[in-house]
Parts: C-alpha cells; sequence; structure tokens
C-alpha cells in the first residue's frame, strides 16, 4: 500500500485512565467525556490538528476505548477521511518481538508505533494529549521548530509562581532555548510550565524511542526520561511561548471550571468566532431545542435537542437534555441526555452522561467565593431519587 510522505503528523496520548475524574470515567475514557454541551474533549486538539493543516493524525486508545473509538470512527466530522489523510485509532497490539502489550508511559506507546510513523516518513512529529481544552496553530510551533533547527520544541505557558511545582518546570536562556527541565520542582527557578504539547524532528525522537526502550530503568515517558536524555546528549531544545487559554480538565475541579469559563458575553474561552478556529464534533442530529414560555434560562449554553421549562442560570445544558417544570440549574455542567425532574434542584454540580434527577430532589449547594469549591457529581446513567438530596462534594 502506498503512503504519501508527510511534513509533519501528530501523534494524539488518548489512553490515560483519568482517575482523578472519578465517576465520570468509570465507563469512558477521559477523551470521551463530554464538554461545553456539544463536544468531546478530544475534539479540541483533533480541530486544532486540522485547522492547522495536519491531516494524518494516529489516536493511542488504551483504558475504556470502545466509545472513543466510535466517535473517532474513520475521522470524517474533522475531515481526516480523505485519499491522504486518516484520523488512525493505535490501541496496543502483539508484536512479534515481545515489546507489547499495555502501553507502559507516553514514550512507549509512541514506540509501540514506530511503523504507523515510519510509513508517512514524516520530517517532524507532534505530540499531543487529549485531556486538554484550547484552541493553538501547530503550524506555528512547527515553523518555529523548523526555524531554530531544534531537535524538539515544548510549548510553554507562564503559571503563577505558587503553581509552578505542579508542573514540569522549563528553564530557558534569553532566546528561549532550554536549559534546565525540572519536573515538578519544589523550588522552581521559573515559571515556564510544560503544557505537554512537543513538536520532534523524527530521526532524533525515533533513536531516542529505541534508546528508552532498551533501558529497563527507565519510565518510558516523554517528561521523565525522554526530555532528560536529550538535554543530557546536548540536543538543542526550544521553548515556545504560547499565552492562550490552556487548561487541563484532568480533575473534576477544572472541569466544571472550564465549562464555566465559556459563559458571558466576554468568556474567559471563547469557543464563538475566531478565523481557522471553528471546534469540529460528531452532530448529534438532533432537532432544536424547546424553551418553554415560562422557562428561564439566563447566560447559558443550551445545545440541540432539549426540552427547557424550568430555571437554567449560568450553566451549560447539554444536547438531549429535559429540564423539569419548577426544576432550578445553576452554575452546573448537566451532560448529554440528562434529566432533570420537575421541582429538583442542582447547583455546582456536574451531571453525568444520561442521569436522572427524579422530582424534588437536590444535587449541590452553594459555596462561598472564598471557600474550597465542592462540586457534586452524578455518573453516567446514575439516578438520583425524588426527594433525596446530594450534598455538595458527593458523587454518585
Amino acid at each position: 500500500m502506498y503512503f504519501q510522505k508527510k511534513r509533519v503528523i501528530a501523534m494524539l496520548l488518548a489512553g490515560g485512565q483519568g482517575s482523578r475524574l472519578k465517576v465520570l470515567t468509570e465507563k469512558t475514557a477521559k477523551p470521551a467525556v463530554p464538554f461545553g454541551g456539544k463536544y468531546r474533549i478530544i475534539d479540541f486538539p483533533l480541530s486544532n490538528c486540522v485547522n492547522s493543516g495536519i491531516d494524518t493524525v494516529g489516536i493511542l486508545t488504551q483504558y475504556q476505548p470502545l466509545e472513543l473509538n466510535e466517535y473517532i470512527g474513520n475521522g470524517q466530522p474533522w475531515g481526516l477521511n480523505k485519499t491522504h489523510s486518516c484520523a488512525q485509532v493505535l490501541p496496543p497490539y502483539e508484536r512479534h518481538d515481545k515489546k507489547s502489550g499495555w502501553y507502559k508511559g507516553t514514550a512507549n506507546a509512541i514506540y509501540q508505533n514506530i511503523d504507523f510513523v515510519d510509513r508517512f516518513n514524516p520530517d517532524y512529529v507532534v505530540v499531543l494529549s487529549g485531556d486538554h481544552i484550547y484552541k493553538m496553530d501547530y503550524s506555528a510551533m512547527v515553523a518555529y521548530h523548523e526555524k531554530s533547527g531544534a531537535s524538539c520544541t515544548i510549548a510553554v505557558r507562564n503559571v503563577p509562581l505558587e503553581e509552578a511545582s505542579r508542573f514540569g518546570i522549563l528553564n530557558t536562556n534569553p532566546d528561549n532555548t532550554i536549559y534546565e527541565f525540572e519536573e515538578k520542582p519544589a523550588k522552581p527557578k521559573s515559571t515556564n510550565a510544560s503544557m505537554g504539547i512537543y513538536c520532534f524532528t523524527w530521526s532524533v525522537l525515533r533513536e531516542a524511542l529505541l534508546f528508552d526502550e532498551d533501558d529497563p530503568k527507565s519510565s518510558n515517558d516523554f517528561g521523565k526520561n525522554i526530555i532528560p536524555m536529550l538535554l543530557a546528549a546536548g540536543h538543542k531544545m526550544m521553548a515556545y511561548p504560547f499565552d492562550g487559554y490552556w487548561k487541563d480538565v484532568g480533575t473534576i475541579d477544572s472541569l466544571w471550571e472550564a465549562n464555566m469559563e465559556l459563559l458571558g458575553k466576554n468568556p474567559e474561552f471563547q469557543l464563538r468566532g475566531g478565523k481557522n478556529s471553528t471546534i469540529y464534533a460528531r452532530n448529534s442530529a438532533l432537532p432544536s431545542s424547546y424553551i418553554d414560555d415560562k422557562a428561564t434560562v439566563v447566560d447559558s449554553f443550551v445545545a440541540e435537542g432539549c426540552e427547557v421549562y424550568g430555571s437554567v442560570k449560568h450553566s451549560v445544558i447539554s444536547v438531549g437534555c429535559t429540564i423539569g417544570e419548577g426544576a432550578q440549574i445553576e452554575d452546573a455542567v448537566i451532560m448529554p441526555g440528562v434529566v432533570v425532574e420537575a421541582g429538583a434542584i442542582v447547583r455546582h454540580a456536574i451531571l453525568g452522561e444520561n442521569s436522572k434527577v427524579c422530582r424534588n430532589a437536590v444535587v449541590g449547594g452553594a459555596f462561598k467565593p472564598k471557600e474550597k469549591k465542592k462540586i457534586s457529581v452524578t455518573s453516567k446513567g446514575a439516578v438520583v431519587e425524588a426527594n433525596a438530596v446530594l450534598k455538595p462534594g458527593d458523587m454518585l
């Protein structure tokens, strides 16, 4: 079979368990978790690839892959199903050399798919994570990488000093060359946090992956092993500053916050508009939503296929939901297919797909501005019985 040579391809790491999202990922891979009313988390890096002119994407899946695989399909919603383009799902598989099985780390996941990358003989490989919400032009990063003559370029963003110890920190010279990498340092020397977005010269990365795989002491991880290895070997490495919106939605709090940051006239993250920044998704093909004349909808998203009879304030209502008469929804993320019956109250909560809050039940509650957030969560298909109370921070 003939495979056209590509200047750039992307490898999208989408196999993580997402345990910090707790009940939301018990039956769903983290990249397949709904977001923003009509999207899935994976729609964002996939759409970024398309908008950046990258038409070949390997998607490395592992944990709970069925729903994610079905969602991606042949890549048609993102225009990745043409003759010389693809969105290829790459699960772990048995190899003749026995160096196979579950992906042991981010680097091992790419190592196990070297044959896939080699098919396209790319000059550069962009390595992405499947659990971040952002818009980014990867082509600008690749051009920056190529012009600098680097072996590896890492996207970075400035974070507050008090938060820097949570990230991999890149210490750089004035020209953005990296001279040191510290993984979650107790006393960070800079605030340049790695975003987990890499551009590699493929020949260099390929050699590093082979060497890393032969090291029995390696964790087979980009941050812990590949990046320090290349630095120690004297490879030129660059930091690529990014000042746009970016959020790791790997926790309940961050997922809720990212959804809330979509709302308002001037939201922190703008889904609407923007040249070459459309976020594509699989179309639910549902009819337009119905908003009853007794309903109240304020500062909220209401996706297609919904019926709203109650009150919705500062919330995200996903596709195919029903909000009953007298129900109150406030500061909440309602995922696809949820039913909130008459008289129920939902505040500061995330309701998982196809869950149900029965009549007069209460989920969550208010918290003071400086108080630690306590987001209540229901799992996929969960039922909060009539008149029951799910307290702030509780999960079902």
